[in-house]
């Protein structure tokens, strides 16, 4: 995509590589850049210092916490952990189903729906992020919480609280939340290129790696980034096949990341200086039988911070002499300059291919479907069909592929193919009529009606008041409660996601659907024996039965939007 006169969002755009990234950008002219970070005096500043370098530019400062909804994003991480109704709102948000109040309120929405980017570049170290939230120290304290609990025989508010912070911190529910935001939001908006620079977790190394958080090697936290990282890039890759999305693009740096400046100067950590303490060898501590992390406390405070040369390799923090030459040693994680991925990120926007892309990638050497499977699909339907007419029954679904929809589907071609004899009987009787006819099907056949509710799969009758059922229901879905208040709008849920609908209305639809499927065939010209059409006339043979496989294969890719766009 061309860059030029193109409004362009950068999420994390005063950090290493985000500033990299603007710097590229500002040659390419673009209208309008967004620049996002977690604090407002950053994203002002990365505006100020761009401005002067590009002033025909328009700037746009955003911030926040990208993960968060939009009334929480300015608030750090301690206060939405210890405060009761922020906890409930993040677990409502990452845990609930998918839903348009969770779209909308969310952070990223809000930004993405005002500014309508044509380009995302999205800078945010987003598996360090997650996870360092670090869900094994709150293990730890989760546990020692229940085990005070279980000795005072209380339940205290202190234990709910700590698995409420537990249930927070969980890594994979959070990044499936963040791309079925970041994706609504983009193909809402119309979006037409994504681009992550991502991370594999340990700058290329394996699990030898030796810089880690603890006495574990590696440890588990560092670990965690790096299947969140994996997670991550196979979530892009799905929405990279999505019809209708943003081309999805990921540059993965596998070494250190450096350089921004360096200086001599205070040493922060974590954004706090580093005070100085001295405690005399005559102050020395004795071992006794227990350690006290807490400690004597024979230090004293020298009221200095530690000041020293460093070299500043942005998110990932600020280095010493011995640090840096020791990480950046050959055989060890080395490095990589922002600059060199901010040009792979805009070659790639540009439409090159550097290579780099791990999507693409992934496109390229994953096994795909084959000649021979499609050979011998033939084959396995040849089979199938001659058991079922040795045997003398029909396989229509089993509920163990899923979802409920395809079973109920499946058994609705099904039944009104028992009553039509083929696709085009369907569009010969009234809905009522064929709901009648359907009803009277599933009075008279026990064995028929045995399979579909032995499956999970109710059977709502024609008054729309009834249902037939077996112990196991599949719709609706049950969370944590018995019972559910049952509505007009909840039954019409509950019959289009995994119920046999008999009513008249569902009839009614069916035969809008067959309409459309006869009016696609209509296009279809006669003469045309080429390679163009994968379902072309010869292949619905509509005078032939129903192949209730066909129709709800048809339904998933025309109604559901399922069609896969790559092989």
């Amino acid at each position: 995509m061309d860059i030029r006169d193109r409004r362009i969002l950068v999420l994390g755009g005063w950090g290493l590589v985000g500033t990299a990234v603007l710097y590229k950008l500002i040659k390419h002219k673009p209208k309008q850049v967004i620049i996002l970070s977690l604090k407002k005096e950053e994203a002002d500043n990365a505006c100020k210092t761009m401005k002067k370098m590009a002033p025909e530019v328009n700037f746009t400062p955003v911030w926040g916490n990208l993960f968060v909804r939009e009334e929480l994003k300015d608030l750090d991480r301690n206060m939405l952990l210890n405060t009761h109704a922020y906890r409930q709102k993040l677990l409502e948000d990452t845990m609930e189903s998918f839903s348009d109040d969770i779209l909308h309120r969310s952070t990223i929405y809000k930004i993405i729906s005002r500014h309508k980017p044509h380009i995302i570049i999205d800078a945010v170290n987003t598996a360090t992020g997650l996870a360092y939230q670090d869900i094994y120290r709150g293990y730890y304290n989760v546990k020692h919480t229940l085990a005070k609990a279980r000795s005072e025989n209380t339940l205290t508010d202190e234990l709910f609280a700590e698995i409420e912070k537990i249930l927070t911190t969980l890594y994979i529910p959070q990044i499936i939340r963040h791309i079925q935001i970041l994706h609504a939001s983009m193909c809402q908006n119309k979006t037409g290129v994504y681009i992550k620079i991502g991370t594999t977790g340990t700058g290329g190394m394996g699990l030898n790696i030796p810089y880690t958080h603890s006495e574990e090697r590696p440890s588990s936290v560092l670990l965690s980034k790096s299947s969140l990282s994996g997670a991550h890039t196979m979530l892009l890759f799905l929405m990279g096949r999505t019809p209708d999305g943003p081309i999805c693009k990921e540059v993965k740096p596998a070494a250190a990341i450096a350089w921004k400046q360096i200086r001599y100067g205070e040493i922060k950590k974590h954004g706090q200086p580093i005070h100085l303490y001295d405690c005399p060898v005559g102050k020395a501590e004795d071992f006794g039988s227990t350690f006290h992390f807490a400690g004597a406390q024979n230090w004293s405070d020298l009221n200095d911070t530690l000041k020293s040369v460093y070299i500043d390799t942005g998110e990932n923090g600020i280095f010493s002499v011995g640090e840096f030459e020791t990480i950046t040693t050959a055989g060890q994680m080395e490095f990589v300059t922002p600059e060199e991925i901010a040009e792979n990120v805009i070659l790639e926007i540009l439409g090159d291919s550097t290579g780099y892309d791990i999507i693409n990638a992934l496109d390229n050497s994953i096994m795909g479907p084959t000649y021979r499977a499609g050979y011998m699909r033939h084959q396995a339907l040849s089979e199938m069909d001659f058991l079922q007419k040795k045997h003398n029954v029909d396989s229509v679904a089993f509920e163990i592929l899923g979802p409920p929809r395809l079973s109920k589907l499946l058994y609705e071609a099904y039944l009104l193919s028992r009553i039509c004899g083929d696709i085009t009987g369907i569009l010969s009787r009234s809905p009522l009529e064929l709901s009648k006819d359907l009803n009277t099907l599933i009075q008279e056949e026990q064995a028929l009606r045995a399979q579909i509710i032995s499956i999970g799969i109710p059977i709502l009758l024609p008054d729309g008041k009834q249902f037939l059922r077996g112990p196991e229901v599949k719709i609706p879905v049950q969370k944590y409660n018995e019972t559910l208040t049952i509505s007009a709008e909840h039954i019409d849920e509950w019959s289009w996601s995994g119920w046999v609908d008999l009513r008249e209305q569902n009839m009614v639809f069916w035969q809008d659907r067959i309409k459309q499927i006869n009016q696609y065939i209509d296009t279809l010209p006669d003469d045309d024996s080429s390679s163009k059409y994968h379902h072309g006339k010869q292949y619905w043979r509509m005078d032939r039965g129903t192949n209730i496989g066909k129709i709800a294969a048809w339904i998933f890719i025309n109604e559901d939007k399922g069609l896969r766009i790559k092989r």
